[in-house]
């Protein structure tokens, strides 16, 4: 597979463009030139893929489904549970600097459905909220009954429907971001100023950066069939993004491409389009305790008066640096975030 993967990437057709060097205009052609080049080259997936396959992965029945997880137990049987849920573009990798540092409690890392290392996912109607009845599902069959919650992007948004739905079983949150799905349904006259403004803000994202969600949401089917056949196309897809939505220096150029090999070894970049394609509902108000950690370089962090309008925040950690992917990039701070979160849920027996 990966001589297959180095034979199409010579093999790939760059047609120009009069952007080619402009950053704002998606990754630059010399960016994409040099990981290409790498990709091609001297990196090689079999080493990773061997990392990754020795963590401690188990297949668990949920409902009519399966969930594949990282399930990294503790010594303690009595020790909390943590629950972590990766987003898009990303995958469990996200939370691979995390692991080594929450070993003093039984950590579950889902492969979201859909996403790289999970199941094939062959029919519609994976919505996050289905996403977060199989999680809880699988939770059930774990024997974990009550657990904290932390993620952020498709993950923070699974992890505000489970507090919701389950407020006997998720004892805290921390959470990166608020779901964004919030922000079709407030009303900025309702809202303290700043997060009225942090609404518009919100807003002026949405209509310069957002593109890639307008065209995952209307039109998966048509997108996988380029980025699912061009390895070159899937590079620029998710490189540009995992680059221009965290802290400078995050990825080594192994690590990038690691990240998007497992988005086409998988062969999941299609269906990773799913919670974007289908419908999600969130719930009123979150009640569960919650930490959330604002990392500076994430996409548009929110205030601590916007957040309390659907959260129950009982503390707000502002970071000096850090992103969108901030488990990976600030594993340290990301991880005593998390115990915060722990401890403000109280006693979990």
């Amino acid at each position: 597979m990966a001589d297959a993967l180095r034979e199409r990437l010579r093999r790939t057709r760059r047609v120009p463009t009069p952007w080619h060097d402009d950053n704002t205009r998606g990754i630059t052609c010399s960016r994409l030139d040099d990981l290409l080049r790498h990709w091609a080259g001297e990196y090689d997936w079999d080493v990773h893929e061997r990392r990754i396959g020795a963590l401690p992965w188990t297949t668990v029945r949920a409902g009519d489904t399966e969930l594949r997880v990282i399930h990294q137990r503790s010594a303690d049987p009595g020790a909390p549970v943590v629950v972590l849920l990766h987003g898009w573009p990303d995958s469990v990798l996200r939370f691979e600097r995390v692991l080594p540092l929450l070993t003093d409690v039984h950590v579950v890392v889902p492969a979201l459905p859909g996403f790289p290392f999970a199941p094939p996912l062959t029919t519609p109607g994976m919505s996050v909220n289905r996403i977060a009845a199989i999680v809880a599902d699988a939770l059930a069959e774990l024997g974990y009954p009550r657990y904290t919650v932390s993620g952020g992007d498709v993950g923070g948004t699974v992890a505000e429907i489970l507090a919701g739905e389950h407020p006997d079983r998720v004892t805290a949150l921390h959470l990166t971001n608020v779901a964004p799905l919030r922000a079709l349904t407030a009303d900025p006259a309702q809202l303290p100023p700043d997060a009225a403004a942090y609404l518009a803000r919100s807003a002026q994202w949405f209509r310069s950066q957002g593109g890639y969600i307008a065209a995952q949401s209307t039109r998966p089917g048509t997108l996988a069939v380029a980025l699912g056949d061009s390895p070159a196309g899937l590079a620029a897809w998710i490189a540009e993004k995992l680059e221009s939505w965290s802290d400078a220096s995050a990825f080594t150029p192994d690590e990038l491409l690691t990240w998007v090999s497992a988005y086409w070894f998988t062969g999941t970049i299609g269906t990773s389009f799913a919670t974007y394609t289908e419908p999600g509902t969130l719930p009123g108000r979150v009640e569960t305790p919650t930490v959330l950690s604002v990392f500076p370089r994430d996409l548009k962090p929110e205030p601590r008066s916007y957040a309390e309008t659907f959260l129950n925040v009982r503390e707000y950690v502002e970071h000096p640096a850090g992103g969108h992917f901030a488990a990976w990039e600030q594993p340290a701070a990301y991880a005593a975030d998390v115990r915060l979160a722990i401890k403000a849920g109280g006693p979990h027996a």
